[in-house]
């Protein structure tokens, strides 16, 4: 029954983007559409939990670099402006910049630091579940 619904909800949506786009100048743009974080490896599956969303806005001054953690759940980040360099443990290196868009590594130890001249903003969406955190700092 619950696949049923989100199955419903996912062909709603997706008619509803068709029925907007092209109407009074609306335009629906596809940034991302994957079953995959930025390195490559496969998203995990969702769990049969309580879901619970978690969006934020995130401002990192000039210089300043992230602590190394990892996320346990799905999250995805707009770059809002200012530039971005996340590096994994295991030697991979991402840029972002204005307008860019990520879906973030799940479980994998990384950091991000801004290698930029201006603050750099993004907005976060964390598809989370409730009693599970969002974000692991390493110790």
């Amino acid at each position: 029954m619950k696949r049923l619904a989100v199955i419903f909800c996912l062909v709603f949506l997706f008619s509803f983007n068709l029925c907007l786009a092209g109407e009074d100048g609306i335009e629906v743009k596809v940034l991302t559409k994957t079953e995959y974080s930025w390195d490559g490896k496969a998203l995990p599956e969702y769990r049969n939990a309580k879901p619970e969303i978690t969006i934020l806005k995130i401002t990192i001054p000039p210089g300043v670099a992230l602590p190394v953690h990892q996320h346990p759940v799905i999250n995805l980040g707009y770059m809002l402006s200012g530039e971005l360099t996340v590096f994994t443990e295991d030697g991979k290196v991402l840029y972002l910049k204005e307008g860019d868009h990520i879906v973030e590594v799940v479980n994998t130890w990384h950091y991000g630091k801004n290698t930029g001249t201006r603050p750099a903003v993004i907005l976060v969406f964390y598809m989370g579940y409730e009693g599970t955190p969002i974000t692991v700092y390493k110790k």
